[in-house]
């Protein structure tokens, strides 16, 4: 690779199916690197694909990566830049097939490895993971992709590999790091768990854009200078938007994380010796990671179908909005008994987005959501939404609905599963063909919580008497989804220091949570405290019901949890607040 041997730099151009299309060229264009990582897969897309390969089995990638080739293959040629993206998804190899023959058709020589391996579909019976499996993928290693690299590969594309693997695959290969070299490895796997959703690092959702005047119109991808010892430093191409800040760098190592030990198929990363500094403008230094053996089994995610699902989301205006929506639920459980068409479940929310006087029509308004699920596409069709636009003319005063009748759509469920590493084939197919098996970690180690840290000493009294003010005037807040449950990470301003961390720890308890999420009450929560990151991580099981693609809430992802959480008031020393 083209760096000095002692830093290799990686850049991130995809944190998602989805994401910017032209970040593959602005990256490779935009400053140096050595090696261009792209994330395309998530439990959701894990679905969709799923789906595609069901229609043609010669699918199941993302073509998007395919299409960003056209430009990008030549540009990273010329730049000695390689590639490495899990856009392989359910079909690697024939990703692998069709990047050769995109090369061929541009005449741009490129040598193209992929990695395979983690499709266990045929494990599913033996499993014991159920009916109907669409889909079963293990999270895989780097490893392949440092064995595809050190064969002289120009791309790797992948299948399920964790996400941080994209980064400490590469790292492995350039360093010649052993499979036993834990701190070096749980570095890069945190310098990829900090690129790995793209522009979220570089101020992209960041809970104080606003405060901190971080301008996020167009902001840059990641790129993470990682040192022969692991240690990295996470910056942007120059003259690219938004910032790099130990605040943004902090949101995304909470993440989609859970308590202090971060476990991968190489590697468990210790979270709580995680240490960042400011190292100059848009530069911040990632340090002290301690690694750990990984545990001895690999996830396995699973995805199928879950049956079918529709909605009607009525709008309720002006004054009686209570009554109003009494009404039509009335009516409408009514005609859902009648006939005996009933759907399995019928769930109902009721939004008051309204407010009194309003000048705007729109501001007046509530929203009444139903919705409906079912094994069949007949009970949740358009005899349902139908019914509901049968009532136009009979019932609130203003009755209207935010679209026409529509029939119903498929909906999917996830859920984890457990597989010994030993038993999951792990296989780099090189660029000649050849194919390399890699083996499993010799050294694992079960994963088991860590010890609570010693909280702070508390807020002494001096700082005055409290008010009643949002938790987000002296916190950050990132959330995210892992399943069916989700995590909230709250981290305490960088201006505010040691105090506010001391208020935070003692004050933000898993019964405060329960207090100002009333939608959590009832529900398994589990706190984890890193005082390196002056941060608490939520744990929330099963708020998400069977996973994003069962969309189980409005907010299916918990993506905009931790901005809720951040706009609820609570009472704060007056001495912390700004």
């Amino acid at each position: 690779m083209s760096g000095a041997a002692d830093v290799l730099r990686v850049g991130n151009c995809s944190g998602f199916y989805g994401d910017r299309f032209r970040a593959m060229e602005e990256m490779l264009t935009g400053g140096a690197l050595d090696v261009l990582t792209g994330d395309y897969l998530a439990e959701l897309t894990m679905l969709i694909l799923g789906r595609d390969r069901l229609k043609d089995p010669a699918r199941g990638y993302a073509k998007t990566f395919l299409r960003q080739l056209e430009t990008g293959l030549g540009l990273a040629k010329d730049r000695g830049v390689r590639i490495v993206a899990n856009a392989g998804g359910l079909n690697p190899a024939g990703l692998a097939d069709a990047v050769r023959e995109l090369s061929e058709r541009t005449g741009v020589p490129a040598a193209v490895a992929h990695v395979e391996g983690d499709d266990v579909m045929h494990r599913a019976p033996e499993g014991g993971w159920g009916e109907g499996v669409l889909t079963a993928n293990a999270y895989l290693g780097g490893g392949g992709i440092a064995e595809c690299l050190r064969a002289g590969a120009d791309v790797v594309v992948t299948g399920r590999v964790t996400d941080a693997a994209l980064v400490s695959g590469a790292a492995a290969a350039h360093f010649g790091w052993a499979a036993d070299d834990w701190d070096a490895l749980a570095g890069a796997v945190v310098a990829g768990h900090v690129l790995e959703c793209g522009t979220q690092a570089t101020g992209g959702n960041y809970a104080f854009f606003a405060r901190e005047n971080i301008d996020v119109t167009r902001p840059g991808f990641p790129v993470a200078e990682v040192a022969r010892d692991g240690s990295a430093v996470i910056t942007k191409h120059p003259g690219t938007g938004g910032a790099v800040t130990p605040g943004t760098v902090t949101a995304q190592l909470l993440y989609e994380t859970a308590g202090a030990r971060y476990a991968g198929p190489d590697v468990t990363a210790r979270l709580d010796s995680v240490r960042l500094a400011q190292q100059g403008t848009d530069r911040v230094r990632v340090e002290g990671v301690r690694g750990e053996a990984p545990p001895p089994q690999l996830k396995v995610g699973l995805t199928r179908l879950g049956g079918w699902r529709n909605e009607t989301t009525f709008v309720l205006t002006g004054l009686d909005i209570e009554a109003k929506a009494a009404l039509v639920r009335r009516q409408m459980e009514a005609e859902l008994d009648a006939g005996g068409r009933r759907p399995a479940e019928v769930t109902w929310s009721l939004a008051r987005t309204d407010t009194p006087d309003a000048p705007v029509q729109e501001e007046a308004s509530a929203m009444l959501r139903m919705v409906v699920r079912d094994p069949s596409e007949e009970a949740v069709g358009r005899a349902v939404s139908g019914a509901a636009v049968e009532l136009a003319l009979g019932s609130f005063p203003g009755f209207h609905v935010t679209a026409p009748p529509g029939k119903g759509s498929p909906y999917g469920v996830f859920e984890a599963a457990w597989e010994d590493a030993e038993r999951v084939p792990h296989v780099a197919v090189l660029p000649d063909g050849r194919r390399t098996e890699i083996r499993a970690p010799h050294k694992t180690q079960a994963l088991a919580p860590v010890e609570e840290p010693r909280l702070p000493e508390p807020l002494p009294g001096s700082y005055g008497p409290s008010r009643n003010v949002p938790l987000g005037t002296v916190a950050g807040a990132r959330s995210g989804d892992k399943g069916g449950s989700a995590n909230v990470g709250v981290w305490v301003r960088g201006d505010l220091g040691e105090d506010a961390w001391r208020w935070l720890a003692h004050s933000l308890t898993v019964d405060e949570l329960r207090r100002l999420l009333p939608e959590v009450r009832g529900l398994p929560v589990t706190r984890h405290v890193l005082p390196n990151l002056r941060a608490l991580n939520f744990v929330v099981d099963g708020l998400l019901g069977e996973g994003v693609a069962s969309q189980a809430r409005f907010d299916p992802q918990a993506k905009a949890l931790g901005e809720w959480l951040r706009s609820r008031h609570t009472d704060i020393p007056e001495g912390l607040l700004p």
